[in-house]
């Protein structure tokens, strides 16, 4: 066993020389040849074509530490709800980032479902607007409940805004009236505890009630 370990170790080393041996060579000839590389320019950059710019460029990008501010607060919901995507629509008709459906839309003065699709700003204004008009509704309810325990959970402004954008704030008003008694839970399971849960302790103060706001379509009409 041992002789044929020696035997075959010595193969790579042959075959090292002879290659070295065969591109010096090769390399010498090139010289005599005239192929010298030591008239040419060779002091240059190589230009990256777009799609590898973005790509460095997405590599090196810190993302933005949005912590529990109103922006860090929207992203949460609009990740949940459908994973940050401006374009898609659930099987019950759930359109955006946010999954409005059209009745809410409607509310807020938005009655184009492809118009809304297609402009990632208008939807983030509907996210505003709705959850300023769910604040000026629940605005007592945030005072009397804020603070307090319901279900094992801390009652936050910021969970009852996120819960209201999952069930309505009537339902949000029936859940923290009744001490989680009268509870909510939409077609796929998800319930007002747990958003009251997972969205709480953000700063939503940037947020201003507001009785029946609408959105400026003309502002996001080219």
């Amino acid at each position: 066993m041992r002789r044929k370990i020696v035997r075959f170790s010595i193969l790579p080393v042959i075959a090292g020389c002879m290659f070295f041996s065969f591109s010096t060579k090769k390399a010498a000839n090139l010289e005599i040849e005239g192929y010298s590389t030591s008239n040419l320019d060779l002091n240059y950059t190589v230009v990256l074509e777009q799609n590898d710019l973005e790509k460095e460029v997405s590599f090196n990008r810190a993302l933005p530490k949005l912590g529990k501010s109103y922006d860090g607060f929207k992203e949460a919901v609009g990740f949940k709800e459908s994973r940050g995507n401006y374009r898609t629509i659930n099987e019950f008709g759930y359109m955006g980032k946010y999954q409005f459906g059209i009745g809410t839309l409607e509310l807020l003065g938005i009655y184009n479902g492809a118009e809304f699709l297609n402009s990632p700003q208008l939807q983030e204004a509907a996210f505003y607007t709705n959850t300023s008009r769910n604040k000026w509704i629940l605005i007592r309810d945030i005072a009397r409940f804020e603070g307090k325990i319901i279900n094992g959970v801390e009652v936050t402004e910021s969970g009852i805004l996120a819960a209201a954008h999952l069930a309505g704030p009537g339902s949000v008003k029936k859940y923290l009236r009744s001490y989680g008694a009268q509870a909510f839970s939409d077609a796929f399971g998800t319930s007002i505890k747990n958003y009251m849960k997972r969205f709480s302790g953000y700063d939503t103060s940037f947020i201003k009630p507001e009785k029946n706001p609408r959105v400026d379509m003309k502002a996001y009409r080219m």
